[in-house]
């Protein structure tokens, strides 16, 4: 808890390439606006020291995932130019290779972690939520053990376990990541849909304490 968050941590090998063609773009965009909105994905200088936190992926039919770049979070709306694509990843090696505009989030290696394990998912969305993370337990939602930190080997293994037993959909607590938590899904919307059902049964059990 005492480490800096949003500073990517696996090895990357990156190479810079102008935005292009997105499929699938419209949907995962919108839906990632819609997080911002909600707070889940942003930006605010009290928390994680200023930096930009949360990020949305889509996997792609020819292979690898569309990830929103590191530190865009403070976005309210994001472009094409704003997206990297991972062509691979080898979360059992700590390493990646993305191009595009951007490199991707610090959360890339996590979201190649869940598709590895859950072939039918095609959506994952990285959200931080103090309200949803302090009531975890309570809400009964999968979790990750405190003392695995983010970005690391030891985390995506920890949430391909949890995606190995919950194929299609599913939530996932990260408390050794302040906050932060993943949904993912068959779509955008799925996943999506259950960051913000979680954060309203999170405001449900604030308001009845």
């Amino acid at each position: 808890m005492s480490e800096q968050e949003g500073v990517i941590k696996y090895r990357l090998d990156y190479h810079f390439t102008p935005a292009g063609s997105m499929p699938g773009f419209a949907e995962l965009n919108a839906w990632r606006s819609l997080l911002w909105r909600l707070g889940v994905i942003g930006q605010d200088a009290a928390r994680y020291g200023g930096l930009s936190y949360g990020n949305l992926s889509l996997r792609l039919d020819a292979g690898g995932f569309w990830v929103t770049g590191t530190q865009t979070g403070h976005l309210p709306r994001l472009t094409a130019e704003h997206y990297a694509w991972v062509r691979q990843a080898r979360p059992e090696d700590n390493y990646l290779a993305a191009e595009g505009p951007l490199p991707p989030s610090s959360e890339a290696l996590t979201h190649a972690a869940i598709y590895q394990a859950a072939p039918s998912v095609r959506c994952v969305a990285h959200g931080h939520s103090p309200e949803i993370w302090h009531h975890a337990e309570s809400l009964e939602l999968p979790c990750v053990a405190a003392d695995i930190a983010y970005g690391t080997p030891a985390m995506a293994q920890a949430v391909s376990a949890q995606a190995q037993s919950h194929q299609e959909q599913g939530v996932i607590v990260m408390l050794g990541h302040q906050d932060g938590l993943l949904t993912y899904g068959q779509t955008p919307e799925q996943a999506c849909w259950l960051m913000t059902r979680c954060l309203a049964k999170a405001f449900a059990r604030i308001d009845a304490a």
